[in-house]
């Protein structure tokens, strides 16, 4: 009995969702700034778009796997939406840059997909899990660094809809309000 049992906790760790052993950053923490090189070979860093942008951080699993395609063609398709906001947004994964490349590519990615390879960015986000790669989780973070949202809950086909939807609920301000504002 205790073997089946011990067996049972063993095969509901293995099913438990990946992001359900996320992160402990909270909405209203400072977002831990990072630095990494992206598949277009610039670098990119929160502290960029402080006092500028609101930045959307979408952690991935892995380059070339179902659900990280889905979401990834999502956001190619229909990115569109989500750039109607005062608002950038990027993928990022522990994969090599080589590997990140590559899937960009083959996907028409026309965003930043940023390469963590040292998984110390993960690590500060707290979404390396057990398998040693970044769990499926969204951070909205606002212009002033702080972390706004943390989304666990993420529709792979509709993770570009889901994204602008979010967007208007935190009320960022629309991108031609920003232009416009700027005249």
């Amino acid at each position: 009995m205790i073997k089946q049992l011990s067996k049972l906790g063993f095969i509901a760790l293995l099913l438990l969702p990946l992001s359900a052993l996320a992160t402990d950053l909270k909405v209203g923490d400072m977002a831990p700034d990072f630095k990494l090189q992206a598949t277009d070979g610039h670098f990119y860093q929160l502290s960029d778009y402080r006092g500028k942008q609101t930045l959307v951080l979408a952690w991935y699993p892995m380059a070339n796997t179902h659900g990280c395609t889905l979401e990834c063609k999502s956001l190619v398709e229909k990115g569109h939406l989500i750039r109607e906001y005062n608002a950038v947004y990027m993928m990022a994964s522990v994969d090599d840059l080589e590997d990140n490349q590559a899937f960009a590519r083959e996907q028409k990615a026309d965003f930043p997909m940023l390469s963590d390879p040292s998984k110390e960015t993960a690590k500060a986000y707290d979404v390396l899990n057990f398998v040693r790669v970044a769990s499926r989780v969204t951070f909205y973070i606002g212009k002033d660094g702080k972390i706004l949202k943390i989304d666990e809950d993420i529709n792979n086909k509709t993770a570009a809809e889901d994204i602008a939807a979010t967007l208007e609920e935190l009320n960022i301000e629309k991108a031609n309000d920003v232009v416009s504002s700027d005249k």
